[in-house]
């Protein structure tokens, strides 16, 4: 098994989502089992999500990232029936 470092390094952006969705859903999965309300538990993701997005590029780039989502939610891309990650 390699170190996590060496997975991080190695790992191509489409890998690393893939890795980071894994384990939102671990940390979702035992939030829920510990009686966390599924959807305070999604608003509090959607915080955390856009307050790393502001943090990391500043509120004018994840304001316009967030006035994607509008899109791609009718679109369809976040719905788990046709999900594509």
């Amino acid at each position: 098994m390699m170190p996590t470092a060496t997975v991080h390094q190695t790992a191509s952006d489409q890998e690393q989502k893939r890795m980071a969705v894994g384990y939102v859903q671990e940390a979702w999965a035992e939030a829920v089992l510990d009686g966390v309300d599924p959807d305070c538990l999604a608003q509090a993701c959607l915080f955390a999500a856009l307050a790393e997005l502001v943090t990391t590029y500043g509120e004018d780039a994840a304001a316009n990232y967030a006035e994607g989502l509008v899109t791609r939610i009718r679109n369809g891309e976040f719905s788990l029936a046709l999900a594509r990650q």
